[in-house]
Protein backbone atom coordinates (compact mmCIF):
# COMPACT_ATOMS: atom_id res chain seq x y z
CA UNK A 1 0.00 0.00 0.00
CA UNK A 2 1.30 2.99 -0.97
CA UNK A 3 2.18 6.09 1.48
CA UNK A 4 1.00 9.12 1.48
CA UNK A 5 2.17 12.32 2.46
CA UNK A 6 -0.62 14.64 5.01
CA UNK A 7 -1.13 16.49 2.25
CA UNK A 8 -2.23 14.01 0.32
CA UNK A 9 -5.73 13.40 2.21
CA UNK A 10 -6.88 16.57 1.52
CA UNK A 11 -6.66 15.46 -2.51
CA UNK A 12 -10.79 14.65 -2.49
CA UNK A 13 -11.00 18.74 -2.03
CA UNK A 14 -7.96 20.19 -3.44
CA UNK A 15 -6.32 20.41 -6.73
CA UNK A 16 -3.30 17.85 -6.23
CA UNK A 17 0.27 18.96 -7.22
CA UNK A 18 2.16 16.41 -8.42
CA UNK A 19 6.06 16.92 -8.79
CA UNK A 20 9.40 15.21 -9.24
CA UNK A 21 10.72 14.20 -5.54
CA UNK A 22 14.38 13.42 -7.34
CA UNK A 23 14.62 16.91 -8.53
CA UNK A 24 15.98 19.63 -5.97
CA UNK A 25 14.22 22.74 -8.00
CA UNK A 26 10.88 20.57 -8.15
CA UNK A 27 10.40 20.07 -4.82
CA UNK A 28 11.86 23.84 -3.44
CA UNK A 29 8.96 24.97 -5.89
CA UNK A 30 6.47 22.57 -4.37
CA UNK A 31 7.62 23.96 -1.21
CA UNK A 32 7.24 27.48 -2.28
CA UNK A 33 3.61 26.59 -3.56
CA UNK A 34 2.96 25.36 0.17
CA UNK A 35 3.44 28.44 1.75
CA UNK A 36 2.00 30.45 -1.07
CA UNK A 37 -1.37 28.42 -0.50
CA UNK A 38 -2.63 29.98 2.93
CA UNK A 39 -6.06 28.59 2.44
CA UNK A 40 -4.75 24.98 1.92
CA UNK A 41 -6.51 24.84 -1.49
CA UNK A 42 -3.83 22.59 -2.94
CA UNK A 43 -2.08 19.30 -2.03
CA UNK A 44 1.32 18.02 -2.78
CA UNK A 45 2.62 14.62 -3.60
CA UNK A 46 5.23 13.42 -5.77
CA UNK A 47 4.63 12.14 -9.67
CA UNK A 48 6.87 8.82 -8.49
CA UNK A 49 4.01 8.11 -5.39
CA UNK A 50 1.11 9.20 -7.26
CA UNK A 51 2.34 6.86 -10.57
CA UNK A 52 2.93 3.49 -8.71
CA UNK A 53 -0.37 4.48 -6.89
CA UNK A 54 -2.13 4.51 -10.38
CA UNK A 55 -3.30 8.44 -10.28
CA UNK A 56 -1.56 8.91 -13.57
CA UNK A 57 -2.90 5.76 -15.43
CA UNK A 58 -4.59 8.61 -18.19
CA UNK A 59 -1.08 9.74 -18.82
CA UNK A 60 1.21 7.29 -21.33
CA UNK A 61 4.12 6.26 -19.22
CA UNK A 62 6.37 7.85 -21.54
CA UNK A 63 5.01 11.27 -20.74
CA UNK A 64 4.47 10.55 -16.85
CA UNK A 65 7.77 12.16 -15.54
CA UNK A 66 8.20 14.83 -18.57
CA UNK A 67 6.36 17.80 -16.59
CA UNK A 68 4.70 18.89 -13.31
CA UNK A 69 0.89 17.65 -13.08
CA UNK A 70 -2.08 19.44 -11.57
CA UNK A 71 -5.02 17.41 -10.28
CA UNK A 72 -8.25 18.78 -10.00
CA UNK A 73 -11.20 17.83 -8.02
CA UNK A 74 -12.76 16.63 -10.96
CA UNK A 75 -10.25 14.72 -11.78
CA UNK A 76 -9.23 16.62 -14.76
CA UNK A 77 -5.01 16.43 -15.18
CA UNK A 78 -3.23 19.19 -16.27
CA UNK A 79 0.43 19.55 -17.70
CA UNK A 80 3.69 21.70 -17.92
CA UNK A 81 2.18 25.10 -18.69
CA UNK A 82 -0.89 24.45 -19.04
CA UNK A 83 -1.84 23.48 -15.16
CA UNK A 84 -0.56 27.29 -14.19
CA UNK A 85 -3.58 28.83 -14.93
CA UNK A 86 -5.96 26.22 -13.25
CA UNK A 87 -3.13 26.32 -9.88
CA UNK A 88 -3.22 30.21 -9.88
CA UNK A 89 -6.65 30.43 -9.63
CA UNK A 90 -6.54 28.41 -6.21
CA UNK A 91 -4.01 30.72 -4.74
CA UNK A 92 -4.28 34.25 -3.50
CA UNK A 93 -3.87 36.71 -5.64
CA UNK A 94 -3.09 34.03 -8.13
CA UNK A 95 -6.20 34.89 -10.74
CA UNK A 96 -4.82 37.56 -12.26
CA UNK A 97 -1.55 35.05 -13.10
CA UNK A 98 -4.28 32.71 -14.27
CA UNK A 99 -5.77 35.27 -16.25
CA UNK A 100 -2.14 36.19 -18.03
CA UNK A 101 -1.65 32.41 -18.19
CA UNK A 102 -5.10 31.93 -19.94
CA UNK A 103 -4.47 34.92 -22.42
CA UNK A 104 -0.85 33.76 -23.59
CA UNK A 105 -1.01 29.69 -23.62
CA UNK A 106 1.68 29.67 -25.60
CA UNK A 107 4.27 31.58 -24.11
CA UNK A 108 3.60 29.99 -20.43
CA UNK A 109 4.17 26.70 -21.97
CA UNK A 110 7.47 27.94 -23.47
CA UNK A 111 8.89 29.60 -20.35
CA UNK A 112 7.84 26.11 -18.74
CA UNK A 113 10.09 24.25 -20.40
CA UNK A 114 12.63 26.72 -20.69
CA UNK A 115 12.82 26.40 -16.82
CA UNK A 116 12.21 22.42 -17.20
CA UNK A 117 15.24 22.24 -19.09
CA UNK A 118 17.08 24.13 -16.95
CA UNK A 119 15.87 22.70 -13.86
CA UNK A 120 19.46 21.20 -12.82
CA UNK A 121 21.15 24.60 -13.15
CA UNK A 122 18.32 26.92 -11.57
CA UNK A 123 18.69 24.09 -8.36
CA UNK A 124 22.22 24.38 -7.77
CA UNK A 125 21.65 28.75 -7.90
CA UNK A 126 19.24 27.79 -5.56
CA UNK A 127 21.33 25.81 -3.02
CA UNK A 128 19.53 22.64 -3.64
CA UNK A 129 20.60 19.08 -4.50
CA UNK A 130 21.07 18.45 -7.72
CA UNK A 131 18.20 17.22 -9.84
CA UNK A 132 18.42 13.22 -10.48
CA UNK A 133 16.11 12.71 -12.91
CA UNK A 134 17.63 10.12 -15.63
CA UNK A 135 18.53 11.83 -18.66
CA UNK A 136 16.14 9.76 -20.57
CA UNK A 137 13.55 11.24 -18.30
CA UNK A 138 14.65 15.19 -19.43
CA UNK A 139 12.27 17.19 -20.72
CA UNK A 140 11.78 17.60 -24.45
CA UNK A 141 10.84 20.24 -26.63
Amino acid sequence: MERFTQDDARADASALVLYDEDCGFCRWSADRLRVWDRHARLAFSSIQAADRAGRLDAIPPELRYESWHLITPDARIWSSGAAVAPMMRRLPGGPTIAAIADTFPGTIERAYRFVARHRRRLGAILGQQACAVDPGREVRR
